[in-house]
């Protein structure tokens, strides 16, 4: 029996060597017994064996959709939720546009727009999207601009005048290792100071419309500074100065640049209740209505 089944192995074998080709079903012995005993299954190399007939299955039908799955995203929302989700990106669509539109008019040369609805933009833009591109001019600012005030203030003793007080300094320490900095520490009186310089001569007479509106300007923010303190007294009149120091060289640098502080000094400014801060303020004209009624 060994030697009939080699013998009948060899001559497999060789039918088929001699054909050229491999046997029909090279795979026969690694397929599944159900595989093996059903005739329709067509082998993978596409041979079909003799006395087998081949039927052919029709084309699987396209599986119908679940109703119970539903779409991702906005699809997948209720229709309520659509609605306002659509809503709420069309709001954050026209905001971006805006915004857009505004910082362009803003950096724009001057033109029908921004001349016609200059205000708007400028309400828009200021003070938090204000656009400033000395990082990226050819000279950008090397000078360091601190702001002083001294007050004369009048108390039981007579008149006095104090000693300067550096608004910049006290800015500069609110900034100092703060990690979230406040708008006020950083730019109201930068800001308050470069309008008023801006709309001034060198004179410190006022050069355009808004002159007098960036003085009472500067005086509000020195007056809330002050008001901070007690000085023993009440403040009749206050003078702001500027002190300009150019930014010292580096080591490496053979450049020669005088590091001393320039000083332009405003004129006394007479204390009126509108230069208060609120509250005090109010206090001011409760005392002028009662001297009044006296």
């Amino acid at each position: 029996m060994i030697d009939g089944e080699r013998g009948g192995m060899d001559s497999d074998h060789d039918r088929s060597s001699a054909g050229g080709g491999k046997d029909a079903w090279p795979q026969a012995l690694n397929r599944p017994a159900e595989a093996r005993d059903t005739p329709d299954v067509i082998p993978p190399n596409g041979a079909v064996p003799p006395n087998a007939e081949v039927t052919t299955d029709p084309a699987p039908s396209t599986p119908s959709a679940d109703p119970s799955v539903t779409g991702r995203g906005i699809a997948g929302l209720s229709t309520p939720y659509q609605v306002v989700a659509a809503l709420a990106l069309s709001l954050i669509g026209l905001l971006a546009c805006a915004q857009v539109a505004m910082v362009f008019l803003h950096v724009a040369p001057s033109n029908t727009l921004t001349k016609e609805h200059g205000k708007t933009i400028d309400r828009w833009i200021y003070p938090e999207f204000e656009q400033n591109w000395k990082l990226f001019a050819p000279n950008p600012l090397q000078q360091n601009v601190a702001v002083h005030v001294r007050a004369e203030v009048v108390d039981a003793d007579g008149r006095r005048t104090t000693r300067w007080m550096n608004l910049t300094h006290e800015d500069a320490k609110g900034i100092r290792g703060n990690f979230f900095p406040s708008h006020v520490h950083q730019n109201e009186l930068r800001r308050g100071w470069d309008f008023y310089i801006n709309s001034h001569d060198s004179e410190n007479r006022p050069n355009g419309l808004r002159g007098d509106l960036s003085e009472r300007y500067v005086r509000r923010i020195a007056m809330l500074r002050l008001s901070e303190r007690d000085y023993g007294g009440t403040i009749e009149r206050i003078q702001l100065r500027s002190a300009t120091s150019s930014i010292a060289p580096p080591p490496w640098s053979t450049e020669k640049i005088s590091t001393r502080p320039v000083y332009r000094v405003l004129p006394w400014w007479t204390v009126t209740p509108d230069d208060l801060p609120e509250h005090a303020a109010e206090k001011s004209r409760d005392a002028a209505r009662a001297e009044a009624n006296q």
